[in-house]
Formats: structure tokens, C-alpha cells, sequence
């Protein structure tokens, strides 16, 4: 019996035990908390806080494959403190703590008190999920970090930041003023930024082409290696004469302007007649063919016969009086066979043209007018019947 008897004890005290383990003898009011996946991190004996004060605690956890049930020891004094519509949010305690309850008050708290067997919503507000979410995507890095390194990391950032507060603010300041002038600029930036990209497309593009530039620049430079000493000696002739040709300018600075100067005239007539050189050395060209023929060449008999008197002598020659006079001042002309006086630029046609033709009469006019001593607009119309046949290699008598 007395076995017996103390069998029966050891197992009432084990039964004891496990009850009070158990809390089957204490007094909490039981209530239900639905909550999303962050529940299935909870603990049991987690703390269920209001406000700050502990109001019970997670008696179990049960998953419920998208989300966690869990069942709450509410303390029955700290019950009619709570409302009916509570909810609640998982939190952890510090940054690598566990997380506990913390019922949240709505802003119209129900006149209804919680009590034994209700249900409890987790919190569904805007900033209640996206803090849900950060902790969320916060736990893998926790779970990497190891917390050891990363306190002593804190710990000397902490002592870095240590009495510099106003310096780290002035510098805060500094920044958000720069990029308050910055923000207007940034269309703009953007705009370089795809223009850059654009230019680097080009030359991506052309990558090829300067590697070959680049390949055949090689070349270029081992030649002027090769001809280095050739290139000095042309750089040592230069410098020779280009000290000389400085000595020579200094030197002679005042008659190469006087020499400018007094060219001048001589080269603004030059400008002024030169519409007509081409059109004389044209004239000219072609007139040979006829001087020729004029003269016989090739053709084994003389192309001109002209019968000359002489003449009693006129005297000599007297200063001042028999000197050549230059009258002709009509500006650039040309002469052939169809050109228009005082108008033409080039010789058309071949040779003189119709005999007794207006650009005859004109040409002989110009090559009679110093003779005469007048001007070739001067000149008698009727001269071209008289000297026009000696220039056409017909045959003239002089008496």
C-alpha cells in the first residue's frame, strides 16, 4: 500500500506540475490574434503590450500556411482597459530582438471591453504593411550580418560621430542646398547624359576605324623615328633661315614698305586692265596664224608686197615735242572679229572677220590712234578700207 500510496503521489505531482506548467489553473482570459506571415516568427510566452504596459502574453503559435495563429493570455485585470475593436501589430523589441504584440488603439475605441474568446485582427493600415514589409526584407540581412561585427561596426561609427553633430548638420544643410540648385538643372543634365550616350554610340561605332588610325599612326610615328636625324638637320636649315630671313626683314622693314607703297599705282593698273589679259593673249594667238600667212611662211612665195617711197628727212629728234603721248585711258578693251567696241571681254570668231567689219574698224583704230596722236574713237571709220588689206597680206602700194 505504501507503493502504491507513493506512486499515486510522484504522479499527482507530475500532474500538478504539467498543469501548472500548463496554466490550467490560472486565471487569463483567452484570446485569438489572425495574423499574416510575420506571426509565424512570434514565440510563445511573447509580451502583449498596450501602450507600452504589458496587458498578457502569446500562450501558442500555429501556422496556418498563409498566415499564423496566435492564441493570447490576456491579463483579466488589464481587460477592461482594452476595447473589443483593438488590433495589433508584431514588433520586434530592438533591431535583433524578438518581436512581441502591440495592441493598437483605434482612433473610436468601442464602449464594448474585450473578453474571454474574441478575435483580434492584425493591423491592415498603410503604414502598418510597409512596415511589415521593411521588416520583412530587414530579416534576411539580419540573418547575414553577424551581429557581433556589425555592433562593433555602430559602435566605432558612434564614436567617429561622437561631439561632431553640428559640423554633420552644417554639411546636411550644405548638401540640401546644393541639391535644391541642383534639381532645376537636371532636365538639362539628363539631356547631357543622353547626348553623351549618344556620342558614345558614335564612337563605339567608329571604334574600328580609330584602332586602324591608331594602327596606321604607328607607322607615321616609327618613320619620323627612323628620319629623326634628318628631321633635325631640316629643323637646325630652318631655324638658319629663319634667323636670316628675320635679320633680312628687320633690316630692310622700311624699303619693303616704301616698296609697297610706290608698287601700289602700278599694281591697281594692273588690276584695273586685267579683264583684258586673257582676251589679248587670246586675240594674239590667233592673230599669229594670219601674220603667217601674211608673210608667206611655209607657202614658198611672200604672202606681202609692199612698194615704199623715201622720203625727205622730217629732222631730228626734239625733247618735249616728239615724245609718244599715252592717251588711250578707256579702261580694259578686247579686239577680234565680232566683238562690239569698248565692251568685249573675249575674241569670238576667227581672225578679223568681214572685212570693213566693226570689230576691224576698231582694231585698226586702236593700232592707228598713236600715230595720230588722237583718241581711237577719233579716228576716221573710212581707215579701215585703206590699212585694213595690208593686214589681210593683200597686196598694197604706197605712193
Amino acid at each position: 500500500m505504501l507503493g502504491v500510496v507513493y506512486v499515486a503521489v510522484v504522479a499527482a505531482f507530475l500532474a500538478f506540475t504539467v498543469a501548472v506548467y500548463e496554466d490550467v489553473f490560472g486565471t487569463d482570459v483567452p484570446v485569438t490574434l489572425r495574423a499574416g506571415q510575420a506571426g509565424n516568427q512570434m514565440q510563445a510566452d511573447a509580451d502583449v503590450k498596450l501602450r507600452g504596459i504589458a496587458v498578457g502574453r502569446v500562450r501558442s503559435v500555429t501556422s496556418t500556411g498563409d498566415g499564423a495563429v496566435l492564441e493570447l493570455a490576456m491579463d483579466p485585470a488589464m481587460m477592461d482597459r482594452v476595447p473589443r475593436n483593438v488590433s495589433a501589430q508584431l514588433l520586434p523589441k530592438t533591431l535583433f530582438g524578438e518581436r512581441y504584440v502591440n495592441l493598437v488603439m483605434p482612433q473610436r475605441p468601442d464602449t464594448v471591453r474585450l473578453s474571454a474568446g474574441d478575435v483580434i485582427g492584425q493591423d491592415r493600415s498603410a503604414n502598418s504593411i510597409e512596415l511589415e514589409r521593411v521588416l520583412n526584407n530587414l530579416l534576411p540581412l539580419l540573418q547575414t550580418v553577424q551581429p557581433e561585427k556589425l555592433s562593433a561596426t555602430l559602435t566605432t561609427l558612434s564614436r567617429v560621430l561622437e561631439g561632431r553633430g553640428k559640423p554633420l548638420g552644417r554639411t546636411m544643410v550644405q548638401i540640401g542646398h546644393y541639391l535644391g540648385e541642383l534639381t532645376p538643372q537636371m532636365p538639362e543634365i539628363k539631356a547631357d547624359i543622353t547626348r553623351f550616350a549618344t556620342v558614345a554610340d558614335t564612337y563605339g561605332d567608329a571604334a574600328d576605324d580609330i584602332l586602324q588610325a591608331l594602327s596606321d599612326f604607328t607607322v607615321t610615328s616609327k618613320t619620323l623615328v627612323d628620319q629623326r636625324l634628318t628631321l633635325q638637320a631640316m629643323y637646325r636649315t630652318l631655324t638658319a633661315a629663319s634667323s636670316d630671313v628675320t635679320a633680312f626683314l628687320q633690316h630692310n622693314s622700311d624699303n619693303l614698305i616704301a616698296l609697297t607703297g610706290s608698287s601700289r599705282p602700278t599694281l591697281e593698273l594692273f588690276a584695273k586692265y586685267a579683264p583684258g589679259y586673257l582676251c589679248m593673249l587670246t586675240a594674239v594667238a590667233d592673230f599669229v596664224p594670219r601674220v603667217d600667212k601674211a608673210f608667206g611662211k611655209n607657202i614658198g612665195e611672200p604672202g606681202l608686197k609692199v612698194n615704199l617711197s623715201v622720203v625727205h628727212d622730217r629732222g631730228k629728234y626734239l625733247p618735249n615735242r616728239d615724245e609718244p603721248v599715252y592717251n588711250d585711258k578707256t579702261g580694259p578693251r578686247c579686239y577680234g572679229p565680232d566683238a562690239e567696241p569698248a565692251t568685249v571681254s573675249h575674241v569670238d570668231g576667227d581672225g578679223l572677220g568681214p572685212a570693213n567689219s566693226p570689230a576691224e574698224r576698231q582694231m585698226i583704230a586702236t593700232l592707228l590712234a598713236p600715230a595720230l596722236k588722237v583718241e581711237p574713237n577719233s579716228v576716221a571709220a573710212w581707215g579701215s578700207l585703206l590699212v585694213g588689206p595690208l593686214y589681210r597680206g593683200v597686196e598694197v602700194r604706197v605712193e
